[in-house]
């Protein structure tokens, strides 16, 4: 079977899929790695990254989360490699009256699903983390909110993946899915022409999933790209400046635990532009050092501007096409590195097994083909 794209979804479902015993070629078209996933932070925060009225969209990111302890734990064992896992806990901050009413939001909704959380004053909260400005209005503690560094989490998987038999092609641009005479899935075929057979094909190209020529329109799933601005911050006395991730209304700081900190993230309708703009990182950085100062005196290390996908409800596609043999594993938009365990499980005994669990099912790509949304609950 071949798996079209390697970033930490492709990387992780062709992983599964090995494991299972199943031989696997994974095509991507660049280096693994090196799209979506290279320029994503990381946090691994379910509630944090939907909305209450999401409640499929929670249920999977929290059983996704729950399953990245063993995830990385065998991860590593597989690949000889640390993934950048990082049990660091999240403050999720308020820094005005306004902001403070939102927390109960947030409490409640963590409190719905029987999440950890704890409501802190702004002592307490400054207490756990001293480079608090002293002007914070209240804080959450999400304990089980983590976070994982996604570049060492790309080499761990290529590494994994290749050791339990996936072929890793890179540099292989494919152009167009094949269709038999019996409309089932052949094969593909590549940008040199090149073509290669195979009756089972998992589309995980990101943004680039809906460029692929071959498949009748009915069958096609709308994937659009959503920029996101970045930026990469280091301290030169090392660890220490902030312990936890730090969630605001519009951005998140999350530390790598060794005087690295990814700042980001812009959502910006731009289409493919990776530009990196000014404005938009001032914004980033100006509401981030309100609530922590000391960032101002970081190095920066790098900015840097990539392609999220998004879907018309936001929400990833999983599961089996109208197509046979057809499978799609694309659209996480800004869940991608929380989804990577589940979405590949969920893929594995979709193919594997013949059915999509019942986690799985508001995400078929199902609900384009007959022009359906997901349930009320689900979609934006």
């Amino acid at each position: 079977m071949i798996v079209i794209g390697g970033g930490v979804i492709g990387l992780a479902v062709a992983w599964r899929l090995a494991q299972q015993g199943a031989g696997v070629l994974l095509l991507e078209r660049d280096e693994p790695g090196r799209g979506t996933s290279h320029v994503a932070a990381g946090m691994l925060a379910p509630v944090s990254e939907a909305h209450p009225r999401e409640e499929p969209l929670l249920r999977l990111g929290i059983a996704s989360a729950q399953a990245y302890p063993g995830f990385v734990a065998a991860l590593e064992e597989a690949s000889g490699l640390d993934p950048g896992y990082l049990e660091c806990g999240t403050l999720i901050a308020a820094r005005d009256r306004d902001e403070a009413e939102g927390l109960e939001r947030e409490l409640e909704i963590r409190t719905k699903f029987g999440l950890a959380v704890r409501r802190l004053t702004p002592t307490e909260a400054r207490r756990l983390e001293p480079a608090l400005a002293p002007t914070i209005r209240g804080a959450l503690e999400v304990a089980d909110d983590h976070a994982i560094d996604p570049r060492q989490l790309t080499k761990a998987l290529v590494a994994a993946a290749r050791r339990a038999g996936v072929q890793v092609r890179t540099g292989t641009a494919v152009t167009e899915v094949e269709i038999g005479a019996d409309g089932a899935v052949g094969g593909v075929r590549l940008s040199d022409g090149e073509r290669l057979s195979s009756d089972a094909l998992v589309i995980a190209a990101g943004v680039w999933s809906p460029g692929l020529f071959g498949l009748p329109p009915e069958a096609l799933v709308p994937v659009r790209p959503v920029k996101g601005q970045i930026m990469r911050l280091r301290d030169p006395g090392g660890a220490g400046l902030m312990t936890r991730a730090l969630r605001l209304p519009a951005a998140y700081l999350v530390p790598r635990g060794d005087g690295r900190y990814v700042l980001g993230a812009t959502v910006e309708e731009r289409g493919f532009d990776t530009s990196v703009t000014a404005g938009a990182l001032f914004e980033l950085l100006r509401d981030a050092v309100e609530l922590v100062p000391g960032l101002s005196e970081l190095v920066i290390d790098e900015l840097s501007a990539g392609t999220r996908p998004g879907t018309p409800d936001n929400a990833p596609v999983i599961g089996a096409g109208s197509v046979r043999g057809l499978y799609w594993a694309t659209g996480h938009y800004r869940h991608g590195i929380l989804l990577a365990p589940i979405t590949a499980e969920l893929i594995a005994q979709a193919l594997l097994e013949g059915q999509l669990p019942s986690l799985g099912e508001p995400f078929s790509p199902r609900r384009f083909e007959r022009g359906r949304k997901l349930p009320t609950e689900v979609g934006a």
